[in-house]
Formats: C-alpha cells, structure tokens, sequence
C-alpha cells in the first residue's frame, strides 16, 4: 500500500500510467475481500486495478515456493496483455535481509547471498525495488502519518514459514549486530563480487559455447579448464536457458551432475547433459515438453517461433517418437536424436506436417527467438 500511494503521484507528475495488480492465492476466506479492498483504493486515486487469482495449489510441496512461482507467470501475462514493461515491489530492507539470511542458512554462494537486486530484467520486463534501503516501520509510520489504512496478513505471524521465523530470529540476533542494515549492506558488497563473476562467465561462454538446433553445446577440454565456480555458473544458465527455468539448479544437484557425466547423460530440471566425443551438450529433456502444444503463430515452449504457411487446425508440439518415424531423413542432419525428439514440429491432429529440424521442412522454418548470450547478460 506504501509503495501504491509513493508512486501513484510520482507516475502522474511524469506522464507515466500506472496499473496495480492484486493476486488472491484463494488460501484464506479473507483474500478476496482484502483484494476488493485494494481495489477501492486505486478506484478513489483513479489507478486500474486488476485481481489475479491462483486456484492451482494442491496442498503438497513447497507452498511458498509455488506461490512465488504462480504470481511471476501471472504477473508477466498481466502486464504483457497491458503493454507494461516494468513491474515495481515494496520489498524493504528487512525483506532483503530475511532473503539474505534465509539463503545463507541454505548454504546459498555468491549470487543467493547478493539479495534481491533493486533491478532486473525478467520475462522481458523490467522488475524493480526501489524501497530496498528503506526499513518496513518507516512505510507503516509514513502511511500511518497520512491517515492510509493497510492489512496485516496473518499468515505474517505463521511460523509455519521459513520466512516467519527467520524473522523472528533476526530480532533476536540485532544485539549481536546481524540486523538489517549489516544484512544489506553484506549484501550489496557481495553483488559487486556476483557481477564480475557474471562477466567473467559471459566472456567464458563466448569462448566455448555454441547454440545448435536449441542446445548449448560446451568445449569440454576448455570447460574443464574453467574455475568450478564457472563451470557452475555457466552450467546452470545454460540449463535455464534451454529449460526456461526461472530459477537456477542448487548447487548440489549440479555438482552430481557434472561428477556423473564424465561420459554418459543425465537430467536436471527438464534437461539433458549428454558428455560426448569432447562437449558437454545440454538439450531439452522430451519428457519436459511432450504435452506442450501452441498455435502455429505462437511461440512454443517460451523460445521457439515457426515461420511457414500458417493455419488454424495446425499446432506446434515437440516431434517425439510418433514423428521421427516420420523423417527418414533425420540422420543426414547431423543432430542427435534426443535433440530432435523436443525439436518443434507443425502437426494436424496425429498427422506430422512438417519437422524443420528432422530435415522434413515442407516449407516451415524453426528459430529460436532469444539469444543465449544475450540472455547470459539480462540474467
């Protein structure tokens, strides 16, 4: 609510538009009321507000994990359908320093204990924070002071939540001078260090890896080469690259991963690692993508877009066993066949019309519409 009655104002002295989404998780009975709550505030400062709701939680997993990952699929479709291109977050520093201590009781290296960054490129928007330096009781006080009403939501006072009780626990350890401010400060220091181990990932990656038919394939005598912490790094933005994870593997798993790859393959979050005549390839796990399917004129998979006569009664899904039945031709190109199994295809019905990249085109073209180290930079 602070950061909607700070930027309402600022947005409108400027010529900016503003629009504010509120996400009813549907786990309490009082969320659609404190959304429709939000919804009259905006209303009286003549801001569009729009409540998203996300019904898909099945009571197992990590609750807050998939809350987390729901609102950024909701946010980004939200604000693509509005021509938004920047999101902005009321996190605080004692956001960030729960984030950071949370983190490090995980054993989190460089880039986890660097915090939430007060800005970054996400889905293709921009994602910012620009009350990081500011202390949550200085929003209450500031909108205390102007007669503005917010909701405490209860589930704040649920140690059921890591985050609840990491929160708690920061009270008790500020005597010993582990606060907010010594959190974020920890933290700014160490994103200067994350930056230049970025940059000096971004260089490796132009030296030794190359995109083929949608893979990263790496030089694994140069890979070998590289600092582990690059070997990492680049392993891991390669995976989310090629899988569109948002977020990167933990550590653990990718160390099994490299240390059972020698020769051989393995699968890491809709992946495949395949160690072979010299590379480390990572493609896309069939598996991953089987059921994915999306009008011909529409992007698949978040990265493919297929270029040919479109139609209405033809969708793209991944070529699998069925199809590559259907491309005699696809040894001549040279591409591994677990490559070409999550490879793009045009299909009507069960009827295979084309397979740009099993050597049947019939006129179709598959492209990959990001660019890996243009993607190694935004990221």
């Amino acid at each position: 609510m602070a950061m909607l009655w700070l930027i309402a104002p600022w947005a409108k002295g400027r010529g900016i538009s503003v629009s504010v989404a509120t996400i009813d998780h549907g786990l309490r009975a009082e969320a659609r009321a404190e959304a429709e709550f939000v919804g009259r505030v905006c209303s009286g400062v003549g801001v569009p507000h729009t409540i998203l709701e996300w019904r898909d939680w099945d009571g197992k997993g990590n609750l807050q994990g998939r809350a987390r990952a729901a609102r950024v699929s909701l946010l980004v479709g939200w604000a693509k359908e509005r021509g938004i291109d920047a999101l902005a977050f009321g996190h605080t520093m004692d956001d960030q320093a729960e984030t950071v201590l949370m983190r490090l009781a995980r054993g989190s290296g460089v880039d986890g204990l660097s915090g939430m960054a007060v800005e970054r490129e996400r889905g293709g928007l921009r994602w910012i924070r620009p009350l990081l330096s500011v202390r949550r009781e200085v929003l209450r006080e500031f909108l205390r002071r102007n007669g503005w009403v917010w909701v405490e939501d209860p589930s704040n006072e649920d140690e059921g939540y890591e985050r609840v009780r990491v929160r708690k626990a920061l009270s008790v350890l500020g005597p010993l001078g582990i606060d907010a401010e010594g959190l974020t400060t920890t933290a700014k220091r160490l994103s200067l260090a994350s930056d230049a181990l970025a940059r000096f990932g971004q260089k490796a990656a132009k030296e030794i890896a190359t995109i083929e038919a949608g893979d990263v394939v790496l030089e694994r005598e140069k890979f070998d080469d590289l600092p582990a912490e690059t070997q990492f790094r680049l392993l891991a933005d390669a995976i989310r690259w090629v899988g569109g994870s948002v977020y990167r593997p933990r550590l653990n798993a990718l160390q099994d991963a490299l240390g059972s790859i020698s020769e051989g393959q393995r699968s890491l979050q809709g992946c495949l690692l395949t160690a072979k005549k010299g590379t480390i390839r990572i493609s896309r796990e069939w598996q991953a993508v089987k059921g994915i399917t999306s009008a011909s004129d529409h992007s698949w998979d978040g990265r493919w877009r297929m270029d040919g006569p479109h139609d209405a009664p033809l969708l793209v899904r991944a070529l699998g066993e069925a199809g590559i039945r259907q491309c005699p031709g696809w040894r001549t190109t040279a591409l591994p066949r677990q490559t070409l199994l999550s490879s793009p295809a045009i299909w009507n019905g069960e009827t295979l019309i084309a397979a740009p990249l099993a050597g049947k085109p019939e006129g179709w073209t598959a492209n990959v519409t990001t660019d890996f180290h243009d993607f190694l930079v935004s990221h």
